[in-house]
């Protein structure tokens, strides 16, 4: 039986999704959508997508399961235009880094026969220092020892949360089961918290009277840093910190205490204690490097999933364990 698969969102996740999935086309079906109909044409040309449809509430209409893969700014909107077409049982997942406002959404929006799992992608060590987005930056090895951070709404069907787990490993990656606070926990330090540093970076120099000259002497180090603040970005990461707040001003105080204790190692003159905390920061980089190249994430809890297996009954033995569907 071909599963059909619709993405909607063709950048740098929605597409190297499709073209990881695009090694299983005897077993799945992809139809794509973007806002931008070149990103359509130019998914459809790259393999990422079997066919297109610019109609967003048609492109949906037969899918078993829907990829939301947008700015959490876009979410909202595209599910009011989908919620009717949506068919019964279908599986519906978004890979912004907040989840708990999208669950609020979809609680409001969706009718109760869709059922939703939240994912969050982390791409693989391969790809860790690639500076690209958008199509152009879409790889189908792009998660292959990633992790996915899988979470669910209370009740939600065992055998769509199988789906979506075993999906995730057909990507290459590494399933984590949380749950929404957990995963916006998370993702405050680890996502959002880079990017406010960087726009704060930004202003913190660009305002500057002095500006004009020490744009001449900005180079890798100044690039490198503000590059995690992504161009276009200012809106979807207002959103992505007003909807985390708490996980995020708690991130923040944290960044904050750092700097305040490296400017008081150099207001006090005290060399010792100012290289004591570079080379913590040094080690602490190495350490993560070193792990995220090993993507040895054997202690995680990946493999408690429920039972019985959707992804078994949709695409067959090869991917899952064949059984009765019960979700619904």
């Amino acid at each position: 039986m071909t599963v059909k698969i619709t993405i909607i969102g063709l950048g740098q996740i929605g597409g190297s999704i499709g073209l990881s999935l695009a090694g299983h086309k005897d077993k799945v079906f992809i139809t794509g959508h973007d806002k931008e109909y070149g990103n359509e044409q130019k998914a459809k040309k790259l393999g990422a997508v079997d066919e297109t449809n610019h109609n967003l509430p048609g492109s949906v209409e037969n899918a078993d399961l829907i990829i939301l893969a947008l700015p959490v700014n876009e979410i909202r909107e595209t599910l009011g235009f989908i919620a009717e077409d949506l068919r019964k049982d279908a599986v519906i997942i978004d890979t912004s880094p907040v989840k708990a406002e999208v669950a609020n959404w979809i609680k409001e929006i969706l009718p109760d026969h869709v059922h939703y799992v939240g994912v969050v992608p982390a791409i693989g060590p391969k790809y860790v220092s690639m500076m690209g987005s958008g199509l152009d930056a879409a790889r189908a090895d792009l998660f292959e020892k990633g992790v996915f951070l899988v979470s669910t709404p209370s009740g939600a069907s065992g055998a769509a949360v199988k789906l979506i787990t075993d999906m995730v490993r057909m990507l290459g990656s590494t399933v984590v089961l949380t749950d929404f606070v957990e995963s916006d926990g998370i993702l405050a330090s680890s996502h959002i918290l880079p990017r406010l540093a960087s726009a704060a970076l930004v202003n913190a120099t660009t305002n500057l009277p002095g500006w004009a000259e020490m744009r001449k002497s900005a180079g890798k180090g100044f690039y490198t840093a503000a590059s995690a603040f992504d161009e276009n970005e200012a809106e979807a990461l207002a959103m992505l910190a007003s909807q985390n707040r708490e996980s995020v001003v708690r991130s923040l105080n944290a960044m904050v205490t750092a700097l305040i204790d490296l400017r008081e190692d150099l207001e006090s003159a005290d060399d010792a204690a100012l290289r004591e905390h570079l080379l913590a920061a040094q080690k602490g980089r190495e350490t993560w490097i070193l792990e995220r190249g090993k993507a040895d994430w054997t202690g995680l809890p990946g493999d408690e999933v429920e039972k019985p297996s959707l992804m078994g009954t949709l695409f067959g033995s090869k991917f899952g364990k064949t059984g009765k569907r019960t979700d619904g």
